[in-house]
């Protein structure tokens, strides 16, 4: 096995077991590596630090898959951090009524790079890094065994890949071509996920235990919910008894599962209004035309994909939230969300609070959100704790 060897003083974070070495910490490649291939980690005075899968890409030059210098990565090593991993979110499922989650979540689960979800009879996997890719046929392999369904369909093409000198792939991994629409339950709820077009894996499955928490809030409420994508605040806010649902986003095929998740779930159609138009504009519209809504759920996508897009994703935040809370009634709601991983908790409410201030509202936080049970965040990575939400009331 290829050994790296740290410059003097770069083994803190190991010592603290985060999985990251980025390029910088590299003193020496002691051999020929493959991309991919796992390598043993030791500081320049010879100290072992465990094995880890090497990127000859990434600026994360190596993911670290056990601090164990002992550990021979093996189909066998594999099949334990999975079963670890399954049995977990397995009891979880049980436990909500579930057919679909999230089964494995990457370094959070010591798989680094790798996520699997399920959906009904399906599984959907990325292999988000050079270390996931390289043990692929294994991964597969192993996953057959221990979530039995009918087919596995690959999802590799988010833009790390391309960090990780990986090309993007869809497909087949194994089993049966999916249908165009899987119908799953979640909690009780019942959705149309398009898993080989749809966002993400087909469907935000990190919000589901909010869509749950919030629906105390959404009681007789007139409901504005924007980037709506699917429906699934729609149809917590309709369950929860909203009087009317506004469901704002600017796909037209997301809005066409949004509607076709309202029949699933045999809602009253006649509370429910479902528009394809530019959230930020839209807001200004209603802004000027004196529109007044109980509750506003802000739920965009991804703002800032890295450090560099910080400000202006923080300028995007504020200037959605300041829209939404001129436009709630006294007394009313703010559900706002972001999921950008370079935005931290404090950042986040520091531009919601400024954006209080420019809308000249009085608001307080009365409850804090964060991702679902089965997207777990590991005390040494704490970049697995990405989503993060506010529930506000509005004066």
């Amino acid at each position: 096995m290829v050994t790296i060897t740290l410059k003097k003083g770069r083994e803190d974070s190991l010592i603290r077991r985060h999985p990251w070495i980025f390029s910088g910490a590299i003193a020496n490649i002691d051999g020929v590596v493959q991309n991919g291939e796992t390598v043993a980690i030791r500081s320049i005075d010879g100290a072992k630090y465990g094995v880890g899968a090497f990127s000859s890409h990434s600026q994360i030059a190596v993911r670290v898959w056990s601090f164990n210098s002992a550990e021979d990565l093996s189909h066998s090593f594999l099949q334990e951090r999975l079963i670890r991993a399954i049995q977990q979110r397995t009891e979880h499922q049980i436990r909500t009524g579930s057919n679909c989650g999230r089964m494995v979540y990457a370094e959070s689960d010591g798989l680094p790079g790798l996520i699997v979800d399920r959906y009904g009879n399906f599984l959907v996997c990325q292999f988000l890094s050079a270390g996931a890719e390289y043990w692929k046929t294994n991964l597969v392999s192993i996953l057959k065994e221990l979530l039995p369904c009918i087919g596995i369909y690959e999802r590799s093409d988010a833009k790390s890949r391309v960090k990780e000198g990986l090309p993007i792939r869809n497909g087949v991994l194994w089993g049966q071509t999916p249908p165009d629409h899987i119908e799953v339950t979640l909690y009780g709820d019942s959705y149309f996920v398009d898993i080989k077009g749809g966002h993400k894996t087909g469907f935000y499955l990190d919000q589901q235990e909010n869509r749950m928490r919030v629906r105390k809030y959404m009681d007789g409420a007139q409901v504005l919910d924007c980037f709506t994508y699917t429906g699934g605040f729609t149809i917590s806010a309709l369950k929860a008894g909203a009087t009317h649902v506004k469901s704002i986003d600017s796909s037209a095929a997301s809005l066409n599962l949004t509607q076709k998740n309202l029949v699933l779930n045999q809602l009253d159609l006649s509370r429910a209004e479902v528009v394809k138009d530019d959230v930020f504009s839209l807001l200004r519209n209603y802004r000027n035309s004196g529109y007044q809504f109980d509750t506003i759920v802000l739920d965009p996508p991804k703002f800032a994909f890295s450090r560099q897009d910080v400000e202006r994703a923080c300028r995007g935040y504020k200037d959605i939230n300041m829209l939404a809370c001129k436009l709630i009634t006294t007394g009313g709601n703010l559900i706002t969300f972001s999921c950008s991983q370079h935005i931290h908790i404090d950042l986040f409410q520091k531009a919601v609070a400024f954006a209080a201030l420019d809308a000249k509202r009085d608001v307080q936080i009365i409850e804090w959100l964060h991702q679902s049970p089965d997207h777990p965040t590991a005390l040494n990575f704490p970049e697995g704790n990405y989503l993060k939400g506010l529930i506000c009331k509005v004066w």
